[in-house]
Formats: structure tokens, sequence, C-alpha cells
């Protein structure tokens, strides 16, 4: 969520939607774009989740948000994931940018729970509170990168182990990993797309067409509602622990990644690619996902969901607008420079020097004694004082 696009060197100067299309040339709108408003819809979400009894209307469209809203993040997560290769730079970036903060807020969520709820509650590290599983997620995934690189059908093997997991109850609920397994097919369909498959739904005709797909989606999500359990749509438990026949499993696992797919296709047909005013705040997305939880879980433990204007619809679209004004001044830059040091910290004492870039050093120092030792007498001393190159 917070990985940079960041320009290449070189005689060749990249087309702009080359330029904006490949990670780790330069930052882009579309993506940043993308990330914000899919982080928006994750604060909605979770604000809508506290005042779903008896309101068919937010339920519906609750339904359809979390049909894609984090398998398109997720898909993003896994485009951005790429490049991970083990090296220890990367590995240094995944541990200070994915379990520092997950072990961070782990115990701060803890905390906040003793405080406003139950002064007995435990600190677990591995029972993800709320909406830390994505960072249990993100470390599992990018682990596991370099196999699904390798292997000639990730997509379905990937799918395959979704659908596994959706019915085996023993996995049990050390790391989240329900969803970790069920959500894994969207991270590898992020790990295959190339920057073409994004072009290509951001079309004209993809856009006009996603307006009756969205529509036939709200739709089937109101039929839906009296008739389909609302769990199955967070993809933590197996088929087994719903009462629901084995089989149904394996085949809601394939029916809802096709939605997630589509709706996400459709979602990101919509999303602008030029900047705009919210483009910046696409790089601190981390910040309002971590952050405003605190918010949701202390206006549950303090009841402030269950005020009777947010049973009226005045008071639900007030909710909605208060959401995602909170998500976005979370991940505006002043928020970010305060706690940089516990969502993304440097930490470059915990680790060892690259060997790497240790055999690096010693070769420019060679390579500076060889040049030196070819300079005429004379020579150095004006290059080390006017930095003369020799």
């Amino acid at each position: 969520m917070t990985d940079s696009l960041r320009p290449h060197g070189g005689r060749k100067t990249p087309s702009p939607s080359a330029a904006r299309a490949e990670p780790g040339r330069q930052r882009d709108a579309f993506f940043d774009n993308a990330k914000y408003l899919a982080i928006v819809l994750v604060g909605v979400g979770h604000a809508w989740g506290q005042i779903l009894d008896g309101n068919r209307a937010v339920e519906t469209l609750y339904r359809v948000v979390y049909t894609f809203h984090m398998p398109a993040f997720i898909i993003i997560s896994g485009y951005f994931s790429r490049s991970f290769d083990m090296s220890p730079r990367r590995v240094k970036r995944l541990i200070t940018g994915v379990a520092v903060p997950y072990l961070v807020f782990e115990v701060a969520y803890a905390l906040h729970r003793r405080v406003s709820e139950d002064p007995s509650n435990d600190i677990s590290l591995l029972d993800p509170t709320y909406l830390l599983w994505f960072l249990c997620a993100l470390f599992v995934w990018r682990l596991t990168v370099p196999i699904w690189q390798t292997v000639r059908w990730p997509l379905p093997i990937s799918l395959a182990i979704a659908a596994l997991a959706s019915v085996t109850p023993t996995i049990g609920n050390d790391l989240n990993m329900q969803r970790v397994l069920q959500f894994l097919p969207c991270f590898v369909l992020g790990l295959v797309l190339r920057p073409e498959h994004f072009q290509r739904v951001r079309r004209r005709s993809v856009r006009i067409l996603s307006v009756p797909v969205a529509a036939a989606a709200v739709a089937v999500a109101w039929w839906s509602v009296p008739r389909m359990e609302t769990g199955w749509f967070y993809r933590n438990a197996a088929v087994q622990d719903t009462g629901a026949p084995w089989w149904t499993g394996p085949v809601l696992t394939l029916a809802l990644f096709g939605c997630s797919l589509v709706l996400s296709a459709c979602f990101f047909a919509w999303v602008p690619g030029r900047r705009m005013w919210f483009t910046a705040l696409g790089a601190g997305t981390i910040y309002g996902y971590l952050l405003h939880g605190f918010l949701v879980k202390e206006g549950t433990f303090a009841g402030w969901f269950s005020h009777p204007v947010l049973d009226r619809p005045l008071g639900q679209i007030g909710l909605t607008v208060l959401a995602a004004a909170v998500i976005t001044l979370l991940c505006t830059a002043p928020v970010r420079r305060v706690l940089r040091y516990v969502v993304e910290p440097r930490m470059e004492w915990a680790f060892r020097r690259d060997p790497g870039e240790r055999a690096r050093g010693r070769e420019r120092r060679k390579t500076d004694g060889a040049r030196e030792a070819r300079v005429p007498d004379g020579a150095g001393e004006k290059a080390s004082g006017e930095k003369v190159s020799v």
C-alpha cells in the first residue's frame, strides 16, 4: 500500500503509458487514485457494518462493496509485489513495512480494548485483531511470490488452494489463515497482471459497460440479503462452520472470485488516470487503514452506532460522509509525518549490512585506487581540491 514508483536511469525514455504502469519507475496517478478510493470504501464499509441490523438498503450496498473493495486492494498489492525476490533489501522492507507495523498495532489494539471495554483482554500476536489480518496475509503472500513466479499455472493453483481451505475447518484461526488462503487468488492475480491489462479495463467501452454491471450487482445483492449469510463475504471461515453442505464451499469460492474480478474491473474502469486532489493521499493509505479501526472499535464499545439518528436515511448518509472524511484525513501528510516511525520505520540499526553492498564498496575502492595510481604527480591534489573527475 505504500509502494512507490521511482524512475530508472537509462538512455531510453519510457512512454507515458509505460511510465504510468511499470512498478519501480515513478509514482503513478492511476494506482494512487485507486488505492485512495479503495481505502475510502474500506472505511465506509466498516462504518456500514455497524448499522446493518434491519437495514436492507445499507446491507445491499455493504455486500456490493465487500465483494470487491478488498479484492481490488489485494490485486494492487500483488501487482506491486512482482519484484519481490527475497533479496536482503526487499526482506528488510517486508519486515519494516509489514511485520513491525503488525506487531505495534496488534499490541495497540489490544491495549485499546483493555481500556475501552475488557480490562482482561489478552495480547495475542497469532490472532490478528480486526483489520490487522491484512498485514498477516500480505506478509505470507509476499514470502510466496517466488513460488507463484515459478509454477506454470499460478492462478488455477491458488484457486484450488482457496477452494480447499473453504472446506477445511481444522485450519484454525492462527494468523487468520482462512482469509490468507481464501483471498490468495486475488493476490496471485495481481502478480500475473501486466500494465496492458489495466489499460484495457480503462477503455471507454469498459467504463460504459460497467454501469449496467454495477446496477445488476446491486439488484443481486438486494435479492441475496434474506437468502445468503453476510459472513460469506468475509472469507474467514470454512463452510462447515456455517452449517451449509460441504460442496457449497468450492462453488461459492469460485463464484465470489468471479464476482470480485468483474466488480474490481468495473472499479478500475472508473478510477481517474490523471492527477486529482486526492492523488497524493494514495501514498498514505496504510495510515488510514491502520488508524481508522480505532475509531470504529471505540464507536462500537461506546455505543455511538446505536444512536437513533442512524436508523434514518439522512443519518446513514451522514455516517457515510463522515467515514470518508475521516479516512481522507488519516491519509494526509501531517499524520504520516507523526506516525512514520511506527508505520514505516527505517530500523537500519536492526539489520546486517548487505554483503553485496560491501562487495560493491570494495570494488569501488579498488577502482578508485587504480585510478589514483594512474594519475600524474600533482593531479591528485587538483582532483581532490577541485573535485575534477580523473
